[in-house]
């Protein structure tokens, strides 16, 4: 679904609409919609209605930015500026809606309700003060604080919380008019983040909830499992594209519990991310009461129903293969899947062409870091024997490139929640076939 371009007087309607809505409560029901189509339908149980465009944050983590406005490009939204770990976009309760669903790598969906600056806490609860709260939340949201602060004059994280929701309170009970310095609580959950760089605050709600990698598949744990947007971003980083050829084998030897060949069956078969869970925003009073079932039902319309996959996992653990097997079922995945259990020190394939990415054992998942370095050394011989494959490691462990035997063609920085790691790209002789600009452009990211 194309971003419609938005005229002067389409903005100017907009712009009327919303101060009608600040003074009077009441929302101008629209003759026309310059966005035509049955995702745009005005829900009547909603505060603010389908064409009320807002501007959307996309926090992705660092290093995926480009990956992740990709993504955006695909589904759509052709102008979405990338900076320091998020991205912005405009949006409306539908976009709210297809980004939380179908979006790969971005970790929330955030509506960005304010940005000012406050030295002083007296000019923060002034500034979260001004914000139409009366619009997003009602007298029973249950406002849970989520700030933080870099490089700025308040830096006390709790009291930043306290001051804003003070504000937040005070806000809705000078507009609801019922006088109460406190509000139950019961109500939608609704978290609102208030986020100071260099004395800037930019307050967001989250429309989210719990975070984006939650997909609903993975139901047991392992051996610290590698986060799913980062998995999913880790796979548009390479070249694996089974669009263009589904039967391009994609191969992890260090499955684990199964996320990177289930998120890359997932991608292959076009089956949307959040197509099992649910999101805060779905429960608020201010949000169309059908966006969400809408989304999902435009994305439903795109899973492909059959496909010829050659997609490999293996884990020398068969307890991690047990587990994979089951969280590939829990996705709908498994019969795509080819699990076994194999050493990766003897990976081997009978293709000559491949994508190799896999997230190998180290330190706190494997024990002593010399182990780690036997068992680098031992893969990389084993990868030796397959010179056109392509392959990608994600890897904390320092000098990789020493032990594994050959020097990357390209790595960067990445992070896998709070470890800081490499990620290793070999390029392989790129096949007869390949689109050669493709494969340039994909070099160059």
């Amino acid at each position: 679904m194309q971003q419609q371009p938005r005229p002067l007087f389409y903005s100017f309607y907009l712009l009327l609409h919303f101060l009608v809505v600040i003074f009077f409560h009441t929302p101008i029901i629209p003759s026309f919609s310059l966005s035509v189509n049955r995702y745009r339908k005005l829900d009547k149980k909603s505060v603010l209605p389908y064409t009320m465009y807002m501007k959307l944050l996309i926090p992705v983590a660092a290093g995926l930015e480009q990956i992740t406005k990709r993504q955006l490009f695909s589904l759509g939204y052709e102008h979405a500026p990338a900076d320091n770990g998020r991205l912005e976009l405009d949006g409306d309760w539908q976009d709210v809606a297809r980004l939380n669903v179908c979006l790969r790598s971005g970790e929330r969906v955030l509506i960005l309700l304010s940005r000012f600056k406050a030295l002083t806490f007296d000019e923060l609860y002034e500034g979260i003060y001004a914000i139409p709260w009366e619009h997003w939340l009602t007298q029973d949201s249950k406002i849970l604080m989520d700030g933080k602060s870099v490089q700025s004059a308040l830096a006390a994280i709790k009291a930043l919380g306290g001051v804003a929701k003070k504000a937040i309170i005070r806000r809705l009970s000078d507009k609801i008019k019922s006088g109460r310095k406190t509000f139950a609580e019961t109500g939608a959950r609704s978290v609102v983040g208030v986020s100071i760089f260099k004395d800037e605050v930019t307050v967001t709600l989250d429309t989210s909830g719990d975070g984006l990698h939650k997909r609903g598949y993975r139901a047991l744990a392992y051996s610290a499992p590698l986060k799913e947007t980062l998995a999913a971003g880790l796979i548009d980083s390479t070249f694996y594209n089974p669009d263009r050829d589904e039967k391009k084998p994609f191969a992890d030897p260090f499955c684990g519990s199964g996320t990177l060949p289930i998120e890359a069956a997932m991608k292959a078969l076009h089956i949307p991310p959040g197509l099992q869970r649910d999101f805060d925003f779905n429960a608020w009073a201010c949000a169309p009461k059908t966006a969400l079932a809408l989304a999902k039902e435009e994305a439903r319309a795109g899973i492909k129903q059959t496909a010829d996959l050659q997609i490999f996992a293996s884990d020398i653990n068969p307890e991690a293969i047990s587990i994979a097997k089951y969280h590939a079922k829990r996705a709908g995945v498994e019969k795509y899947i080819r699990f076994s259990v194999g050493d990766a020190t003897k990976f081997k394939s009978a293709e000559k062409y491949g994508v190799l990415l896999s997230n190998p054992p180290y330190g706190e998942r494997l024990g002593t870091e010399k182990e780690v370095q036997t068992l680098m050394r031992n893969f990389g011989n084993a990868f030796k024997k397959l010179p056109d494959w392509n392959a990608y490691i994600l890897t904390a462990l320092p000098d990789f490139e020493r032990y594994f035997g050959k020097r990357a063609d390209k790595k960067k920085k990445l992070f896998n929640a709070n470890l800081v790691c490499g990620f290793y790209s070999y390029f392989g002789k790129p096949p007869k076939s390949e689109d050669k600009e493709s494969y340039e452009q994909k070099e160059k990211l």
